[in-house]
């Protein structure tokens, strides 16, 4: 399947891009956390010690939402304000 992959922020500037397209088996968003993590180096920014947001579709969820073709799927650090 074919999903869109949205880093915004810190992640963003971490991993050096805001967007990718990804083919993956995976059945959910924690999967597919699973499979970038693997990549090592940047994408150590979404380990699961740090506090990162998920939406899919532009709907937060959890690591247990499953996916569908051509979702979107973002990554984003806690939003702060002051």
């Amino acid at each position: 399947m074919r999903i869109t992959v949205r880093y915004f922020a810190s992640l963003r500037e971490a991993i050096g891009q805001s967007q990718e397209d990804l083919h993956t088996s995976a059945g959910r968003v924690g999967d597919v956390r699973d499979e970038l993590l693997a990549r090592g180096g940047a994408y150590a920014c979404l380990s699961r010690e740090r506090s990162v947001r998920l939406a899919l579709n532009q709907v937060m969820v959890d690591e247990d939402a499953l996916l569908q073709e051509n979702a979107e799927l973002a990554f984003f650090p806690p939003v702060t304000g002051g």
